[in-house]
């Protein structure tokens, strides 16, 4: 018996990238795998791991590469981490490079792109919902799954804590989620489309021009937005996760964070839900 080929290496890191250098920041988010080939055969069949690069090194150097590489496209990004490890590792002969990147578009406020908040691109599934009997119906339309982000302008203080609580308090994080929101009619607008739309948009507007303390009250802010936006609605309920990105600790690899790296994490999450209604 022989081998007749091999590789190995890490999948499903998950890396922002965010350029922050100016008020105008940049965010890069990918899923990225890394394979290797070279002399890792007594690995496979001699137990012999001395040449083996850890997968756990691997995720590391995909960390490593983002922090010098904040706002380069992803096919550079692919070169440089290529790079690292054939200048590292005189016996790896090929690197595999499998990248994809969740993208996302800039928020437009007042005409213009926002600085800082973003929305993903081909983003969210319209819905309609009709509760009718012979005496009346509700109906409802609304988005599942809109998901939106900021890299700042965020933070989380001032919460209750006891001897459980591990949660450092920060006033500078980014935001993200995937909204569920729903809104009932209580009038017939001139156009749905365009009304839900309106909707929309003066909640991605407030979303992106006020300091958000908490989900709690940006949700709150967003719904009360909508009703004075639209008054063809009664009420509106909102669902959103609190989509986590987390600073990386780079410090054992001598590289500051400045907010910059993350690794971005959905589970679990914080689970955000309230319905805002007129008086």
């Amino acid at each position: 018996m022989h081998l007749a080929k091999s590789t190995y290496g890490k999948g499903r890191v998950r890396i922002m990238r965010v350029k922050r250098d100016t008020d105008r920041h940049e965010v890069r988010e990918l899923n990225v795998k890394v394979l290797l080939e070279g002399d890792f055969s007594a690995s496979f069949t001699s137990s012999d791991n001395s040449k083996v690069v850890a997968t756990d090194t691997i995720k590391n150097i995909v960390n490593i590469v983002a922090r010098g590489q904040l706002g380069t496209d992803t096919e550079p990004f692919a070169q440089a981490l290529a790079g690292y490890f054939f200048a590292h590792y005189q016996h790896v002969e090929s690197v595999s490079v499998t990248a994809h990147e969740t993208k996302w578009d800039r928020l437009v406020v007042d005409g213009a792109a926002h600085d800082h908040a973003f929305r993903m691109d081909a983003n969210g599934r319209p819905v309609v919902r009709l509760v009718a009997t012979r005496d009346g119906e509700s109906l409802s339309s609304g988005i599942e799954g809109f998901t939106f982000l900021k890299t700042t302008e965020s933070g989380w203080v001032g919460y209750w804590m006891d001897e459980a609580t591990t949660l450092r308090e920060t006033t500078d994080r980014i935001f993200s989620t995937a909204m569920d929101a729903s809104w009932r009619w209580r009038g017939v607008p001139e156009n749905y489309p365009a009304a839900s739309a309106k909707i929309l948009t003066a909640m991605m507007d407030v979303f992106a021009t006020t300091y958000s303390p908490s989900v709690q009250n940006s949700l709150f802010l967003m719904g009360s937005a909508a009703l004075e936006a639209v008054p063809e609605i009664a009420d509106i309920s909102l669902a959103c996760p609190n989509k986590h990105y987390i600073p990386l600790n780079l410090a054992p690899f001598d590289l500051d964070n400045p907010n910059v790296v993350f690794v971005p994490t959905d589970e679990p999450h914080g689970q955000i839900e309230c319905t805002v209604a007129r008086d």
